[in-house]
């Protein structure tokens, strides 16, 4: 199974196939490639997948994936035997 994951793009530096950007997934900041979606700016929400921003989309919409992340996390919580 594969997931992508929603966060906030902070920063931004390189060029072309070398665009890296600075993501924020809650608490947790991971760098990614850019070169997928090189129109991204900072303060885009940009969809990550093994490490590549793959497509940009909206607050609200991204705020509606996390929500639904959180979700699935806390039933499969209520899933484990103790």
């Amino acid at each position: 199974m594969c997931l992508a994951i929603p966060g906030l793009l902070t920063h931004i530096e390189g060029e072309d196939l070398q665009r890296r950007g600075l993501v924020r997934f809650g608490a947790v900041q991971r760098q990614v490639n850019l070169a997928l979606t090189p129109e991204a700016q900072v303060n885009d929400y940009v969809i990550v997948h093994v490490g590549c921003a793959i497509n940009i989309v909206d607050r609200d919409e991204a705020e509606r994936l996390l929500s639904l992340l959180r979700q699935a996390a806390a039933m499969e919580e209520e899933r484990e035997i103790p």
